[in-house]
């Protein structure tokens, strides 16, 4: 298992304190005060430096501990600031470049989670691999699905790469603001769809459809845009042997991220080796399968604040073949 952090080269965001259930965070020229529930331990500033620094506080609300609702609440300005600004990923040389556009929910979240940085450039390396294989071959553009998909920072990452990009979420104005950070970042052509994720998933497998990479982060409970209910714990083993099913044989590779409290690097690994039918019990989590041509990592994304401590957020699972 692996532990990975976002790039030092990355300006545009800072984790600067964690502790007592918050973290203060700064994104582009603004920085905000969010609750967290896994900042178990004590804040290294104090509080009066946390009011000076922050521009912006989340305020839980009724629905905060309520599954499904724990991050409802409303923001409160202490100081000028905007509803909406933009941040920029990039200027490693090397990886994605690309813009989102940030804005204040009423569910504490601001349309990135900067933790999934390590994600974009495995994507990114991987799928720039792809193109360079197809390219060389006279095949077709390598095609990538971004399942759950938010508001696309990893559709640009794939994008951003060279290829042929699906976008499907069920919220339509989330779909609404990928789009629009496509547009901030110079790109065109990404195919979206608002879709539940699993009827999505069940109908490609049965057409025979294929993709050379699949990215999913599966919430712990969600809605299909036609009332479809999602819940982690119950539809994610469904899902992989879906994904399973429609991720190409050879040439490919797949992203898992979970954030749910109660799931593991092995859990999710376990799950995934079960549907994708990869190695037996003798088998050690995270190890090479070099005899069936397969490379499955698996470990936690963290984010490190200015005074050394480590925010686990979540886990992911990697398959590449």
């Amino acid at each position: 298992m692996t532990i990975e952090t976002p790039g030092e080269f990355w300006k545009d965001y800072e984790l600067i304190d964690s502790g007592n259930f918050e973290k203060l965070e700064r994104f582009g020229r603004q920085v905000l005060s969010r609750p967290e529930p896994k900042a178990l331990w004590d804040k290294s500033m104090s509080d009066a430096e946390w009011s000076r620094a922050a521009h912006i506080r989340f305020r839980p609300g009724a629905g905060f501990a309520r599954a499904g609702k724990e991050d409802s609440g409303t923001w409160e300005k202490l100081r000028k600031a905007d509803d909406q600004w933009v941040i920029r990923y990039g200027g490693s040389g090397q990886g994605p470049d690309f813009s989102l556009r940030l804005g204040l929910t009423a569910f504490k979240h601001v349309g990135v989670f900067p933790e999934q940085a390590p994600n974009w450039e495995y994507i990114y390396r991987n799928t720039r691999e792809l193109v360079e294989k197809a390219e060389k071959d006279s095949l077709p553009k390598p095609r990538v699905l971004n399942l759950f998909a938010y508001t696309g920072a990893a559709s640009l990452a794939a994008k951003a790469a060279g290829a042929d990009v699906t976008h499907l979420d069920s919220v339509r104005q989330v779909v609404t603001w990928a789009r629009n950070n496509m547009e901030l970042s110079r790109m065109d052509n990404i195919r979206w769809i608002v879709e539940d994720a699993m009827k999505f998933a069940r109908r490609e497998a049965k057409r025979g459809n294929v993709y050379q990479g699949i990215i999913l982060d599966p919430p712990a409970y969600g809605h299909g845009p036609d009332g479809e209910k999602w819940k982690l714990d119950e539809c994610l083993n469904e899902m992989m042997k879906n994904i399973a099913a429609i991720l190409a044989p050879k040439d490919s590779f797949m992203v898992l991220n979970l954030y749910s409290n109660g799931f593991s690097a092995v859990l999710g690994e376990t799950v995934v080796r079960q549907a994708f039918g990869i190695g037996g019990e003798a088998d050690v989590l995270g190890n090479d399968n070099p005899e069936e041509g397969i490379r499955l990592d698996s470990g936690e994304l963290v984010l490190n604040d200015r005074f050394g401590k480590k925010l686990p957020l979540s886990i992911f699972v990697r398959l590449r073949r």
